[in-house]
């Protein structure tokens, strides 16, 4: 059995050492880094979820609620399931803004200083 090569460069730095990536990883900047992305994520994600299941058993369930007309022959369903779609777009765009003004700039400061030290 052949081991893979080691390449001189296989880690984050070019001696491979680690020591200033874990001195970033507790940092208060870091941990800050973290929250943002966290506190905005999971509620969203978790949201998404619900939304999505909540469909799934409306849709296993409901069967006479969801086939109820809204306007010719669309039904709550297909008015629904397009409304996934959209919401899931709106998430997109909401998390690309979000990461742009909150993330990115803590992310690009976390960056510059460890260059700076490098």
């Amino acid at each position: 059995m052949d081991t893979p090569p080691e390449h001189e460069n296989s880690g984050p730095q070019e001696n491979g050492d680690t020591r200033d990536y874990v001195q970033v990883q507790q940092s208060p900047e870091f941990t800050e880094l973290r929250r943002s992305y966290r506190s905005f994520a999971f509620p969203l994600t978790f949201a998404f979820i619900a939304w999505y299941l909540l469909y799934v058993l409306l849709s296993n369930y409901a069967g006479g609620f969801m086939a109820t007309k809204v306007v010719g022959n669309i039904n709550v369903a297909f008015v629904l399931g397009l409304a996934q779609f959209v919401t899931t777009f709106l998430i997109a765009w909401w998390y690309s803004r979000h990461a742009a003004t909150k993330l990115d700039p803590k992310a690009e400061a976390i960056k510059t200083r460890l260059e700076a030290d490098a």
